[in-house]
């Protein structure tokens, strides 16, 4: 994923889907990756954004857990 960087990751889709509609707030447009097993749900759920996007992204997920 060219021009895309990884910003979260976690094996919960409801905490994924919780940060991109954040995002989505703040007109950061972000991407999700299920990584996990179907079946077994191992694995992960990664977050993509832009690489103009990450650092104003990282400062708003940090802002988010720790409110």
């Amino acid at each position: 994923m060219e021009g895309w960087t990884l910003i979260y990751r976690s094996n919960k889709i409801h905490e994924i889907e919780f940060i991109k509609a954040q995002l989505q707030e703040f007109n950061i447009i972000s991407v999700i990756v299920n990584k996990q097993d179907s079946f077994y749900l191992i694995g992960d759920i990664e977050l993509y954004v832009s690489v103009e996007d990450a650092f104003n992204a990282n400062q708003l997920i940090n802002k988010f857990q720790s409110e």
